[in-house]
């Protein structure tokens, strides 16, 4: 995941910072709970194709 594209790309619900987690090949957005999924290198930043966040990943 190219780190400029991250200074671009944000949250399609609230617009907030995205963060990647390269572990599981997600974009994470705290603030609503979101995970969305990198496939082949491409963000998938669809609300329909985020997994929600469980509490433990949101508040470690």
């Amino acid at each position: 995941m190219d780190h400029r594209l991250l200074d671009i790309v944000a949250c399609p619900v609230c617009h907030g910072k995205l963060y990647f987690n390269k572990a599981q090949q997600e974009l994470i957005c705290k603030p609503d709970g979101l995970a969305y999924p990198v496939r082949d290198g491409i963000p998938v930043l669809l609300e329909t194709e985020a997994r929600a966040l469980g509490l433990e990943e949101i508040h470690p």
